[in-house]
Formats: structure tokens, C-alpha cells, sequence
């Protein structure tokens, strides 16, 4: 299925599909190419100059799945979507007013949880009957307009847009169009330059432990045991603003980890009625094999973790000591603000703000 054009209606539930014709290149051949010297007298600037060279339509693969919805569909409907596609976010179009207007995200149902739960006794009738419109109005002052970029802004400028306004997705927005051509994430980016990060020159700082550069987060770090009850692990998401809680046993060891992205496994089956059940309970829905807690330490050098987050692909790490209690948390956001922001003058700034 081909874009759909801003000025006709969208339905209600649709795939994106970007097709492989007429593609352009706008990658700098040179881009491939770069060498210490280039970078005169600060060997740091490698990933900057990286970034910088790439546009964002180089990130969109030759067949795309897209997933748009409308604000009139129910939030039900909406959800059962996302499960069914394997996604984590889809852009909402509003026919009102023939344009996007924001973006569905497993933070929304989160909240939307939060608000109307009461009891397993009592049905949330607001997750049946409500559309994804009604629900924006409800969430009026904590919704902000929708964050997106050009194909043609550079991939330095995606990720100081990611950051700067604490998003997890951007969607590229053709202008002439309005069309949404893709959603980039942190994830997404990184990914990319491992298709060039071995031929790429490694500034001296990738050999420095994570003890030394002291990337990520290592005060407060928000933890659940397998006995705490689901409620209490959205509030916790929501109050403390992470996107995943290691789940420790009695000793504080880390056992397992709760992520926001498990959270859709409640919609899948249909199981958001009783949010007392156990995060323990809670995890058996997994979809998928798991393989264990990714982990890391503090005396383990970044190229090290870094290699291991994009391998893995996964969003975080968690940062234990020898006796395997948390001590810390890094996250893609966290390596994409060190490799890029700290040298563009930029990283004081977004981290004082974050």
C-alpha cells in the first residue's frame, strides 16, 4: 500500500508500506571515509562528523511496515493493533483536521490504566468504549504537539530532537506530502552505524571502563520485586519516568526486569482487568523466549557495551556489581548523548534537563 496523501481521508487502522523506487541516495560518499586526520585535533568529533553526514531517509529500509491510526478508532482496537503488528508506537491522524497529530505509545496505555483502574472487580469500561480522540482530551495537559523531522535533516539533528525533547520516537514527515515515511528511534540509529562502525576510526574514550566515564543513571534506581503488584509497577513508570524496572529478589539481586514494552503483553491477553496480579504472573505472558537479565559492570569497557546493547538489541543495560545487585542503568539514549551531545557542546545542557 502506498503513502496516503494528506488531503484524503485516512482509515481508520492502515500499513505504510516505503516502496524501493526511485530512492535517493543522500548519503556522502565520503561519509564511509573518515579518518583521524579529518578530524583535526579532536579524535571525539568521529561519531559527531558521522551523524552529520547521514540524512534520515538513510535510516528508512527499502520495504517499510508502517502502522497509522486514526483518532476515531477505539483505544481497544488501537492496542490489539499494536500487538498484532509487533510494534511499539504508530502515529495518530486526525481527519478533522488532515494531519498528524501525535503519537500512540505504550506510555498512553499505561495511563490509561492508571486512570480507570479500581479493582479486578470492576471493569474499565473507558479501555472498551473510549476513541483514541476522547482519550487525547482527557490527556489534554499532559499531551505536547507532535515531534517530528525532515528526510532531509541530518541524523545529528534526529538524535538532538530525540533527546532534547525526551521522546523515544520521531517520525519523519515528508513536507510535501505530510506523509509519515518512518519512525526513527534511538535504537534504529545505532543500529545504522554498526553497518559502519568497524571501518570507522574509534575515538581512544571506547577503551575507558563505564566506571571511569560514568555513563548512564547510578542514584535512586527505581526496583520491583516479583511479588510487587502490576499497579504498583505502571505507577513507577510513570512517577519515577523510566521505561523498564530490573526485578530483584529478597538478597537485591537482579532476577528479571519489567519493561514498559511487557506491559502491552496485558492487552494481548486481554488480562488489564485484574492489575493486581504479581509482576512475576505478569512476565509468564512474555511472547517470546527470554534469555535472561542483560547485564553489565562498571569495570567493562565501553566499546565492550556497546557492542553488546546492539547485539542484543535491547534498550538498556543494567549496570551490577560482583554480587549481581543493581547499581546503575544505561540506556540507548544515554550511550547516544555521550558519543554525540558531549561533543557538541550540547551534553551539560540536555543532561541537566533530562
Amino acid at each position: 500500500m502506498s503513502a496516503v496523501k494528506k488531503h484524503q481521508p485516512m482509515s481508520t487502522y492502515c500499513l505504510v508500506k516505503k516502496r524501493s523506487e526511485s530512492l535517493p541516495l543522500h548519503a556522502d560518499p565520503l561519509c564511509d571515509k573518515i579518518d583521524i586526520e579529518d578530524l583535526g585535533e579532536d579524535e571525539n568529533l568521529v561519531f559527531v562528523k558521522f551523524f552529520k553526514c547521514y540524512r534520515c531517509y538513510d535510516l528508512i529500509p527499502v520495504s517499510a511496515k508502517l502502522v497509522v491510526f486514526d483518532t476515531q478508532l477505539l483505544v481497544k482496537k488501537a492496542f490489539f493493533a499494536l500487538v498484532h503488528n509487533g510494534v511499539r508506537a504508530a502515529p495518530l491522524w486526525d481527519s478533522a483536521t488532515q494531519s498528524f497529530v501525535g503519537m500512540l505509545t505504550i506510555t498512553d496505555f499505561i495511563n490509561i490504566l492508571r486512570t480507570y483502574y479500581k479493582s479486578p472487580f470492576v471493569q474499565m469500561e473507558e479501555l472498551e468504549e473510549h476513541k483514541l480522540e476522547t482519550w487525547r482530551n482527557v490527556l489534554k495537559e499532559r499531551s505536547r504537539p507532535l515531534v517530528s523531522i525532515s528526510p532531509d535533516a541530518s541524523l545529528l539533528d534526529a538524535i538532538k530532537a530525540l533527546i532534547q525533547n525526551k521522546v523515544h520516537r520521531l517520525p519523519v514527515i515528508d513536507a510535501a506530502t505530510g506523509n509519515v515515511l518512518y519512525v526513527i528511534t534511538h535504537k534504529r540509529i545505532l543500529k545504522f552505524l554498526f553497518l559502519y562502525y568497524h571501518e570507522l576510526p574509534h575515538p581512544s574514550y571506547m577503551n575507558s571502563t563505564l566506571g571511569e566515564l560514568q555513563i548512564g543513571t547510578y542514584d535512586k534506581i527505581a526496583t520491583v520485586k516479583t511479588s510487587t503488584p502490576v499497579i504498583s509497577a505502571l505507577n513507577e513508570f510513570v512517577d519515577r519516568r523510566v521505561s523498564a524496572l530490573p526485578v530483584v529478589d529478597d538478597s537485591g539481586k537482579v532476577v528479571d526486569i519489567y519493561a514498559k514494552f511487557d506491559v502491552i503483553n496485558l492487552a494481548a491477553e486481554k488480562t488489564y482487568n485484574n492489575l493486581d496480579v504479581t509482576v512475576k504472573k505478569a512476565l509468564e505472558h512474555r511472547d517470546q523466549y527470554f534469555e535472561g537479565v542483560l547485564k553489565c559492570t562498571l569495570d567493562e569497557t565501553f566499546a565492550a557495551i556497546l557492542q553488546r546493547i546492539v547485539k542484543a538489541e535491547v534498550h538498556r543495560l543494567v549496570v551490577v556489581n560482583n554480587e549481581d545487585h543493581v547499581i546503575g542503568m544505561i540506556s540507548l539514549s544515554d550511550i547516544l548523548s555521550y558519543l554525540v551531545l558531549r561533543y557538541t557542546g550540547l551534553y551539560s545542557f540536555f543532561m541537566l534537563n533530562f
